[in-house]
């Protein structure tokens, strides 16, 4: 997924891979690259699915990380009582949406204060990706909502899996491509536009931000 100089998302990419196999991921970049993107990308937001990780520091060594907080918040989620996912949710979610950066960083000492003892393998999982989780306050406020997580993607994954739960398979390889072509523009339709696109150009040229705003002009 991509977007427009006026804000509007766009559809890059719908490719099949090998259980995201870092060779997957890599025809993906790749083909990107062959069919004319020229500037490096500034940030990759995505789960922890090592495979995509491993090929964006092959193809785009320069590109900062992402990891998608909608998928971090489940995964420690499920290594806790369905009873403490309310309260958990919550203090996760203080990380997030905490102002500035040493905010959030502070909510996540606590996190770790508070459940470490009873629940040390979500604590594990959150600590392991800690210098990814808090890239985005380095980047324009407006950005944060669409670059913490890869939620507008999954929802075009979701219409999708829908269909082929409808029609009981997915037949041929191509048969199968086609249709998730199809669906995904269908879905692009609906994506939302980026908040604060004008400041897209000031990412790209290097301008830098923290906790969101804007500190310096590019030399």
């Amino acid at each position: 997924m991509g977007a427009l100089g006026d804000g509007r998302k766009e559809m890059v990419a719908v490719l099949d891979g090998y259980r995201e196999s870092k060779e997957s991921w890599r025809g993906v970049l790749r083909d990107l690259k062959r069919r004319g993107l020229k500037e490096v990308p500034k940030l990759a937001v995505g789960d922890g699915g090592l495979g995509f990780w491993a090929a964006l520091e092959e193809e785009f060594p320069q590109t900062r990380e992402q990891r998608c907080w909608v998928h971090k918040t489940l995964n420690i989620l499920d290594k806790m009582p369905k009873g403490m996912h309310s309260k958990v949710k919550a203090h996760l979610r203080e990380m997030y949406t905490a102002p500035t950066k040493e905010e959030a960083l502070k909510a996540y000492e606590e996190f770790l204060i508070l459940y470490r003892a009873k629940y040390e393998r979500a604590c594990e999982c959150l600590k392991k990706d800690k210098d990814v989780l808090f890239t985005f306050y380095d980047f324009p406020a407006e950005h944060w909502v669409h670059i913490r997580t890869t939620n507008p993607i999954e929802s075009t994954f979701g219409t999708v899996r829908h269909r082929t739960r409808k029609t009981k398979g997915c037949g041929s390889r191509l048969a199968t491509l086609t249709m998730v072509f199809k669906l995904s523009l269908e879905a692009e339709k609906t994506w939302k536009k980026l908040k604060g696109h004008q400041l897209i150009a000031k990412v790209l040229e290097g301008v830098k931000f923290a906790d969101g705003e804007m500190m310096e002009e590019a030399a």
